[in-house]
């Protein structure tokens, strides 16, 4: 799982484009702000994988599956 809490956008975004480099077929990451959510829902849908969106006490966990 990535950690990208405390990051402002690009970053997040940033972090799990390096982690699509490796072609998996799942990647979590936590972010703490909604506009990191929705940059990264955009950009995983754009690269074909579906995002799911959890919330707990504020830090929110994507799941990012093909």
């Amino acid at each position: 799982m990535l950690d990208a809490r405390g990051l402002s956008c690009p970053e997040p975004v940033i972090m799990i484009k390096q982690a699509m480099e490796t072609k998996a077929n799942r990647y979590e990451i936590m972010v703490d702000n909604r506009t990191s959510v929705e940059n990264i829902t955009r950009f995983g849908e754009h690269q074909g994988y579906k995002v799911s969106v959890s919330e707990n006490s504020g830090d929110f966990t994507l799941t990012l599956t093909k």
